[in-house]
C-alpha cells in the first residue's frame, strides 16, 4: 500500500525545483556572457547582484503559481491513472497533462500577436520540459524529498557554477579573446553608431569623416565634436591579441592607439572614453559590401 500523496508537499517541491532552474539558467548565462565580446559599457555586476536578490520572492511567488495552475494537476492526474488502472502511477502523464494545459494560454496568445510559429513551439517545449521536470521530481512519495531535492539542486547549480569558471580559467571552455586580425584586414570602411567613418587603405593611409563625435540627441549635455580628415595608418602586432593596436595619424584628431575587438567576422576597433578605468568603449565596426553600416 503506497503512502498517502500530500500534494502540499508537491507544490514546495515544485516550486524549489522552479527557483532552483531559474538559478541554474542565470549561472549559465552569465557563463554565457564570459564567452562573448565585451558591450560597450560595462555591466555593473554588483547592482546585478542586487536586482537578482531582490527577484527571490517574486520568482518564488512565480514558480508557486505555475506549480499551483499546471504542476498540481499533472501529478493528480498521474495519482487518478494508476488508482484507475489499479497499479503504481507511471511518469509519462506529466509532460503530456502539462503540455496540454498550456496549449490553451499559447494559442490565445498567438491570436493576439504577431509571433513565429516556430518560436511559439520551441517556448512550448522548453516550458513544457521545465514544468514537467517538477513533476517529475516531486512524483516520489519518500520521506526527505524537499531535502533531498534541495541539497542535490544546490549542489548542481554550485557545480555549474564552479566548474563553468574553471573551464573558463584553464581553457576548456572558449573564453572570449580579441581576433587576430592583421594589417590585412584593415582597408576597407569602419563604421560607428552614429554614422562617422574611417576609410583604411592598404598603402597606409587613411581617411576620417565625423568620428568620434557624440550625438547631440544622445548627450544633449556633453555633446563632443566629431573628427575628419586624412592622414595614415599602422598595425602594431603586440605581444598577443589582447595588445595589438591600430595607430591613426591625422592631423587635428589626437587619438590614442585602437585597440582591437569584436570577432573574426566581425572585427572592431575602439577607444577607451568616460571616466579612467570605466571601461566604456567607443567601438568602429568594419562596414561589409553586402551590408554597410
Amino acid at each position: 500500500m503506497h503512502q498517502k500523496r500530500s500534494y502540499g508537499r508537491v507544490l514546495v517541491v515544485s516550486t524549489l525545483v522552479g527557483c532552483l532552474e531559474v538559478a541554474l539558467t542565470v549561472v549559465v548565462v552569465l557563463l554565457y556572457v564570459r564567452t562573448q565580446p565585451p558591450p560597450d559599457k560595462p555591466a555593473d555586476y554588483t547592482a546585478i547582484g542586487g536586482t537578482l536578490i531582490s527577484l527571490v520572492p517574486l520568482v518564488g511567488f512565480i514558480s508557486f503559481l505555475l506549480s499551483l495552475v499546471f504542476v498540481l494537476p499533472a501529478v493528480a492526474v498521474t495519482d487518478l491513472l494508476g488508482r484507475r488502472f489499479g497499479g503504481r502511477a507511471a511518469w509519462w502523464p506529466a509532460p503530456l497533462v502539462v503540455a496540454a494545459l498550456l496549449a490553451p494560454p499559447l494559442m490565445c496568445f498567438v491570436a493576439y500577436n504577431d509571433v513565429e510559429p516556430r518560436s511559439v513551439c520551441v517556448f512550448w517545449a522548453s516550458a513544457t520540459a521545465s514544468l514537467s521536470l517538477g513533476a517529475l521530481i516531486a512524483l516520489p512519495r519518500g520521506e526527505g524529498l524537499l531535502r533531498r531535492v534541495a541539497l542535490w539542486g544546490t549542489g548542481v547549480v554550485a557545480g555549474t557554477a564552479l566548474f563553468g569558471t574553471l573551464g573558463l580559467t584553464v581553457g576548456l571552455l572558449p573564453a572570449y579573446e580579441p581576433p587576430a586580425i592583421g594589417p590585412q584586414t584593415m582597408p576597407g570602411s569602419w563604421v560607428d553608431h552614429t554614422g562617422g567613418t574611417l576609410v583604411f587603405t592598404s598603402d597606409g593611409r587613411v581617411t576620417a569623416s565625423g568620428v568620434g563625435g557624440r550625438l547631440a540627441n544622445d548627450y544633449p549635455s556633453d555633446p563632443s565634436p566629431s573628427c575628419s580628415g586624412s592622414g595614415t595608418w599602422s598595425y602594431e602586432r603586440g605581444r598577443d591579441v589582447w595588445t595589438q593596436k591600430v595607430r591613426i595619424d591625422i592631423p587635428g584628431c589626437s587619438w590614442p592607439a585602437w585597440g582591437i575587438g569584436g570577432t573574426v567576422r566581425e572585427p572592431r576597433i575602439h577607444q577607451n572614453i568616460g571616466d579612467p578605468g570605466s571601461g566604456e568603449l567607443y567601438k568602429l565596426r568594419k562596414a561589409t559590401s553586402a551590408s554597410p553600416r
